[in-house]
């Protein structure tokens, strides 16, 4: 089944009769348009895609299985304009993706239509990632192991977080990467206890953990890794907690399948940490999916129950956290498949001691 009808089958699931498709990933998702302005209206019997002049080249190269228009800026006029929604009388729109402001905006210019704003429209199509995506998102992450082994030599002492990091950048780009999944997270000593640190002047010093957090965007599809490795011998208790965020991370891929629930793979690292002592610690989910975006459906987290499917790739990644002190964190990217997953993460995860 096309990925058109198969919005058309979600459609008719919602009694409605067409959706209009504003968030850009899923569009590229739903007909491989990469610009930054577009509209996918899908009915059911048609599909056209809506953009602007700067894209209409582009569209006419990308966009498969809908008839694309170029009118301007004006795009949701057009679809008025032009009857581009047929006899629909209920069309969804994405709720989580579209403003206030633009859905007034389209019940204005639509006002015989039942205009429905429905959350998480095509998180789970999109979830399912087929072969040719799993073999993107492995590409990508082939690079960011790459550049792992590469910095290696450059985490040392009187390097600056920002230094790092700037190279970290520089070696996604050069192998291949259109842009950075994310700004790379490079913390060291006390800061790794910052779950989100951004990188600052501050120079590593012997003795200290360095958490690392990178990934890249090659043909579409994000990379996302985590190591905390050694600056010269760490401190006894950073061993130890090293030593629990590992076996807390097996634990969850241990039990991580198609099936399975978030939350279900979120406990089994938790309860680890919890055992050790260290749950106070653990502040954040387990996880999320990954693809066209750095952070999508579904979550790995004690607070949901979204069932994972198959072909769904997510990451796995466990912390500690010790304010004042060290944190630890080790995130793997794996696929879910029936009856356990695909580690797409190669490199190493024994604590390196450089």
């Amino acid at each position: 089944m096309s990925r058109l009808d198969r919005i058309r089958r979600l459609v008719a699931g919602l009694d409605a009769d067409a959706l209009l498709v504003t968030f850009l990933p899923d569009v590229r998702w739903a007909v491989g348009f990469t610009g930054s302005n577009g509209v996918l209206v899908v009915t059911r019997d048609a599909a056209h895609f809506v953009t602007d002049g700067r894209y209409a080249v582009q569209a006419r190269q990308e966009v498969a299985e809908a008839e694309v228009h170029v009118p301007g800026y004006r795009l949701f006029e057009h679809v008025a304009e032009e009857g581009l929604l047929g006899d629909a009388e209920a069309v969804l729109v994405q709720a989580d993706h579209l403003t206030v402001a633009d859905l007034e905006r389209l019940r204005l210019l639509l006002p015989d239509v039942k205009v429905q704003p429905v959350a998480d429209l095509l998180v789970e199509e999109v979830a399912a990632k087929s072969e040719p995506e799993i073999d993107a998102i492995r590409a990508a992450q082939a690079v960011t192991d790459a550049v792992f082994e590469e910095i290696l030599p450059y985490v040392q002492p009187g390097m600056s977080e920002l230094d790092l990091a700037a190279e970290i950048v520089y070696q996604h780009l050069k192998r291949g990467c259109e842009r950075m999944a994310f700004e790379p997270i490079v913390a060291s000593g006390a800061r790794a206890a910052l779950p989100h640190a951004r990188p600052t002047s501050r120079t590593i010093r012997p003795g200290e953990l360095v958490l690392i957090d990178m990934g890249g965007v090659r043909d579409g599809y994000a990379s996302d890794m985590t190591r905390t490795v050694a600056v010269g011998e760490p401190d006894p208790e950073a061993r130890t907690v090293y030593g629990v965020v590992l076996d807390a991370q097996q634990a969850a891929l241990d039990v991580l399948a198609a099936g399975k629930t978030g939350r279900e793979i979120d406990q089994a690292a938790r309860a680890v940490i919890a055992a050790a002592g260290y749950g106070e610690a653990f502040a954040h989910s387990l996880g999320h999916g990954i693809g066209l975006q750095t952070h999508e459906w579904p979550r790995l987290s004690s607070r949901v129950e979204d069932v994972l499917p198959a072909g769904a790739a997510v990451t796995i990644e466990p912390g500690v956290y010790l304010p004042d002190r060290f944190g630890v964190r080790i995130e793997d990217l794996a696929v879910v498949r029936e009856g356990g997953h695909e580690n797409l993460t190669a490199s190493p995860k024994t604590l390196l001691v450089l």
